[in-house]
């Protein structure tokens, strides 16, 4: 014989809350564990555009999050955050890096150039001059990391560091258009302003020269 069951919406809406209450209520396991520890930090030293900065650090932070949260200097721009893009370089001892592949805590003692250390802006850097003049940027976005860049293949080239473009590894390489265009490849610029990029870094390519 089938049993008749008195159900009413009230009924229903009460056991269900009950149901759930039960199953968000902790055990008595649960809340006596002990609380969570903090992450670890560490101290590091940095020279940051020609100063002396001491950070205490959780060990897993970034370059990239040091400079923009520890630091406040936002000019180095967070975008993929998987190296990917370019838009977080920034020049380490002279060379340029993915800061936001990189830990803050393996930089201890090195010296970091953000785009706030190139120039002011009453006292451009040359390349940041030549991105003005020939309107190598349009949002603006991943213009830091470009510049940053740019500075530092001019630097590549002139110490005769060797690319993927060239025919022979042994010779000297050359600030040309295929070659820059090449070596800037790691960084990408939505907007599409990659041509005026390059005529900024020939003008400045041919007044170091």
């Amino acid at each position: 014989m089938a049993v008749e069951l008195d159900l009413s919406r009230r009924g229903i809406l009460v056991g269900g809350a009950a149901t759930v209450a039960l199953a968000v209520t902790p055990s008595a396991d649960a809340q006596t564990l002990p609380p969570a520890k903090s992450p670890p930090v560490m101290p590091v030293d940095l020279t940051v555009n020609g100063k002396p900065r001491a950070l205490e650090v959780d060990t897993r932070t970034t370059l990239l999050d040091a400079l923009r949260e520890h630091l406040k200097l936002t000019g180095t721009k967070k975008g993929c955050d998987h190296g990917q893009c370019g838009a977080c370089t920034v020049l380490v001892n002279g060379a340029r890096i993915n800061s936001c592949l990189s830990l803050a805590v393996q930089h201890q003692g090195d010296a970091i150039t953000t785009i706030e250390g190139l120039g002011t802006p009453d006292k451009l850097h040359p390349m940041q001059a030549a991105f003005v003049k020939h309107d190598g940027y349009q949002c603006g976005y991943c213009t830091p990391g470009q510049i940053c860049s740019a500075v530092a293949v001019l630097g590549e080239i002139k110490a005769g560091i060797p690319s993927h473009v060239q025919a022979d590894l042994t010779a000297r390489p050359q600030a040309t258009n295929i070659e820059m265009r090449e070596r800037m490849s790691g960084n990408i610029c939505r907007c599409g302003a990659y041509s005026n990029i390059v005529e900024a870094m020939a003008e400045v390519a041919g007044d170091q020269a």
